[in-house]
Formats: C-alpha cells, sequence, structure tokens
C-alpha cells in the first residue's frame, strides 16, 4: 500500500504542476497531505513536516538573501558592463547566446555549488535574454542540464555519496566516468544549439518588431554582413522600428551587397546594438536610465561580489551568513537612507516570497515520503521485483533506477538508503560495488531539476519561470543525458556486468 501511494503521489504531483492545475506550493502542500492521510499518517504528519522543514530553514535563508543580493546588484547597474561584452562576444544570434549560457553554466559548476552556479549564470545572462526577447524557460533549461551533468564531479556530492556508502575511494568512482563526463557536455551543446535555433525562428515570427520579416533566418543574425539592406522605421519593410528594432525613426539605405536594397533585413554590428540606450528596456530591470543604478559605486560592487564569492566558494562561514551580511553592507552603502532601503526589500519582496514558501513547501513532501515510511517501502519494492535472471545488469538497472528515485527523494536518501541494498543484491551476481557506484551517478542530470533540491528553485526564481514549464522543456532531454552517460560508461568498461 505505502508503495502505490508513494508512486501515486508523486505522479500526481507532477501531472497536476506540469499541467498548471494547481502551483508548485500548492501542490506540494496538498498532494503530499492528503497522500499521508491515506498512508495512516494522522495527526502526527504535523511532526513530520517540522521535523522535515527544521533541515530547511537554512536553505530558506541562503535563498532568501541570495536573491536579495543579486537583485540589488542588477538594481545598481553592476552587471551592465558584463551584458554589454557578451552581447559584443556572442553578438545578437540567438544560437550563439545559448550555447555560451551552456558553457558559462558548465564552467561555473566546476565549483560543485548548483546555488552558485545558477545565480552568477542567470545574473549574467537573463539580462541578455530580456534584451533579445528570449524565452528565460530556455535559459533555465540550459543551466540546469549543464550543471546536472557536471554534478558528477567528486567535489559536487552524489559521488561522494556514493562512494562512502559503499566503502569506496572516490576517485576509483569518478575517473574512469571521465569519458561518459564528456560525452554528456557534449550532449548537453546540441541541445544547447538547438535550442538556439528553435529561439531564432521563434522569435522572427513572435517579435517581427525585433528581427523583422526576414526570407532566410540566418541572415538575420549575421552581424550585419549578409544580402540586402539594413532597414530602419519608417521603410515598410525589414525591422519596422531602428536599430535593434527599438524606437529610432529615420529609413536607412539598402548596403550593398547580393540583393542590393532588396529589403532583406540584416541586424547591425552588434558592438553598435550593445551602444544604442534605446527605450526598448524602459521600465525594465535594464531599464538604462533607472533610478537605482549607482555607476560612482561600481567598483565597490564588484569587490564586494568577488569577496562574497571568494568566501562562498572557500566554504569558510555558513553560505546564508555570507549572503546576509553582503546584502546588508550592499544596502547599507549603496541606499543610505532608511526609506531607500525598505523599498529595496519590497522590490524583491515578491521573487523572495515565491522561492521561500516553495522551500518550505516542499518541507512537507520530503516530511510525508520519510515519516511514513513510503521512501523505504517504495525501494525495497524496487528490489524486490528485479528478476534474477536480470542479476549480472544489476549496474545497469541501478543507473536507469537512480534516474527517477534520485528526482523523488533526496541523494541522502538514495546513496544510503537505496545504493546499499542494491549493491548487496549485485554482489550476489558478480558486479562489483565500484560498478554500481558509478552506474548510480549518471541519473544526476535528472535529479537536479527535482523540486526537492533548493537550487533549482533557486534558478526558476531568479528567471522568474513557472517550474512546470521548465519541467516541460527539461526533464526529457536529462533522462536522454542520463541515459547516454550511463551508455558511454558501459562501453567504455567503467560499469561493469556480471
Amino acid at each position: 500500500m505505502l508503495v502505490l501511494l508513494g508512486f501515486a503521489m508523486i505522479a500526481v504531483f507532477m501531472v497536476l504542476i506540469m499541467t498548471k492545475k494547481l502551483t508548485p506550493v500548492l501542490a506540494l502542500i496538498i498532494v503530499p497531505t492528503v497522500f499521508g492521510l491515506f498512508a495512516g499518517a494522522g495527526l502526527g504528519i504535523g511532526d513530520m513536516v517540522m521535523d522535515s522543514m527544521k533541515s530547511m530553514t537554512s536553505t530558506a535563508a541562503l535563498l532568501m538573501f541570495a536573491i536579495i543580493y543579486f537583485g540589488l546588484m542588477i538594481d545598481v547597474g553592476l552587471f551592465d558592463p558584463l551584458v554589454k561584452f557578451i552581447l559584443r562576444k556572442l553578438g545578437n544570434d540567438p544560437a550563439k547566446v545559448v550555447l555560451g549560457t551552456a558553457i558559462l553554466a558548465a564552467a561555473v559548476s566546476l565549483d560543485g555549488d548548483g546555488s552558485t552556479t545558477f545565480i552568477l549564470t542567470t545574473a549574467a545572462m537573463l539580462p541578455v535574454y530580456l534584451r533579445l526577447k528570449m524565452s528565460p524557460v530556455v535559459l533555465t533549461c540550459v543551466a540546469g542540464l549543464a550543471n546536472g551533468t557536471m554534478n558528477i564531479l567528486p567535489w559536487g556530492g552524489p559521488t561522494a555519496r556514493a562512494a562512502t556508502a559503499l566503502k569506496l575511494d572516490v576517485n576509483d568512482v569518478f575517473v574512469p566516468m571521465v569519458p561518459s563526463l564528456i560525452v554528456g557536455l557534449i550532449v548537453v551543446m546540441v541541445f544547447a544549439w538547438l535550442l538556439g535555433l528553435q529561439e531564432r525562428n521563434r522569435l522572427r515570427t513572435t517579435a517581427p518588431e525585433i528581427w523583422g520579416d526576414v526570407a532566410d533566418p540566418s541572415e538575420a543574425f549575421d552581424g550585419g554582413t549578409g544580402r540586402g539592406g539594413s532597414v530602419a522605421a519608417g521603410s515598410g519593410s525589414g525591422f519596422g522600428a531602428g536599430r535593434f528594432g527599438f524606437g529610432r525613426t529615420g529609413a536607412t539605405a539598402g548596403k550593398p551587397g547580393s540583393g542590393g536594397g532588396s529589403g532583406v533585413a540584416v541586424l547591425e554590428d552588434p558592438a553598435t546594438l550593445v551602444d544604442d540606450h534605446d527605450t526598448a528596456m524602459a521600465d525594465t530591470a535594464l531599464d538604462p536610465n533607472r533610478s537605482t543604478l549607482r555607476p560612482k559605486l561600481f567598483w565597490f560592487n564588484l569587490g564586494l561580489t568577488v569577496a562574497v564569492m571568494v568566501v562562498l566558494v572557500a566554504n569558510i562561514v555558513p553560505l546564508p551568513f555570507v549572503f546576509m551580511v553582503g546584502s546588508a553592507i550592499a544596502l547599507l552603502v549603496n541606499f543610505p537612507k532608511v526609506k531607500d532601503q525598505g523599498a529595496q526589500l519590497i522590490a524583491h519582496a515578491p521573487s523572495i516570497v515565491a522561492v521561500v514558501s516553495m522551500v518550505m513547501a516542499a518541507a512537507v513532501l520530503t516530511g510525508v515520503l520519510n515519516g511514513t515510511g513510503m521512501v523505504k517501502a517504495m525501494s525495497e519494492w524496487l528490489v524486490q521485483i528485479i528478476p534474477a535472471e536480470m542479476g549480472p545488469f544489476m549496474a545497469v538497472i541501478t543507473g536507469l533506477l537512480s534516474i527517477p528515485m534520485t528526482f523523488f527523494m533526496s541523494n541522502d536518501a538514495f546513496y544510503f538508503g537505496v545504493l546499499p541494498v542494491l549493491s548487496e543484491t549485485a554482489a550476489h551476481y558478480g558486479v562489483d560495488a565500484v560498478d554500481m557506484a558509478r552506474a548510480s551517478i549518471t541519473g544526476q542530470p535528472f535529479h537536479l531539476q527535482s523540486p526537492l533540491v533548493p537550487a533549482i528553485l533557486l534558478l526558476v526564481s531568479l528567471a522568474k519561470v513557472d517550474l512546470g514549464d521548465h519541467h516541460k522543456k527539461v526533464l526529457w532531454r536529462t533522462a536522454v543525458i542520463s541515459v547516454v552517460m550511463l551508455a558511454v560508461g558501459v562501453l567504455t568498461g567503467a560499469i561493469g556486468i556480471g
């Protein structure tokens, strides 16, 4: 009964948020409560949730003050020069922007911390996405793909957990999986490029005021060197609204080329685009004339942010306290007046409420799963239903099981509760513990998208993306990456068959 209730609860939860019948917060509270009562939790369900919530408080504090800090840094203009630099390097082609997002997220993921990766990636890339009218869901998808794949690094957590649970050396687990990691990253880049091409084509039809009606989609993104002419407002074709599609009036003569003045629009050199303070971002976080800009404090804010990142990566003091102090200093220096400080906190309140409420609500799901014994019953059932003839393939089976199981339970629960049982069973069929450990980490790209992972809640909150929309775009892609990594592990001999 617990097994059925556990799987049914997860299924109902996912369906409700992906079909947008309920918001994630409501689904995280209502669904586990109903199923927990059916499981016989009774009035004890309150204690289960409170015990789970105690472990969530530090995470909620971290996310709350991280949102305040980086929201403040965006407001004061710290990242504006970075946005211009990225536009110069990546140009105005959505395909290149999305690929750049994947590369940035993968590089920052080297520190092993998902929250840091998503904070820096979102802070750097979200303004670019907004400026180019690109979908923030693509940003969260690509960042999630890259970070999830990199999560098998030894200092990321899962690999160390697997090694510890099975009493193995962490290097013995990770090093043979390097080819799987490399291939996984290649798949991430392929997905990123394809998503970028989809955005390029979508923008032609949904944002004609920017990209215009272009005969060949690729010509809108060639930096002004393609055939035809660059057409400004009043010309009756092309962008219809001036450079970058925003606001400037007056017709521009067609540039010479194979098409002469044929009216095929091409964007101008991105170096000129980033310096053009148009009106497109008026009344947004990127408004070049926003009152919160503090250009004279740029170097102070940059130094403070670097210091926060150094302390964060060095793990000298608890991360929530780092962002508490950083936010306090940033508010005090940038906004000395008490009234302005209050206004800044209020300005970021919607994002704070969204993410913190989701973290607290997740405690209901984890509390019910653990408190009612659903997690234990589900893992034991999975071990029992594996046919004896499948015994030699236990490592492969474990890799496949790690995809869904690490999604609806914590890494600690899977690696310390489920993996040892699976490994002990596999030993009877000649499958080594190290093979089981390596296979178990291939589900991490999928795991990182779970609503039980605080970092992913931070990512969708910073990007103002609905979790259901994120899941619809990212889940099948992460499943593909996990299966590919598992397959490469088998082909290279890193994951053996008994």
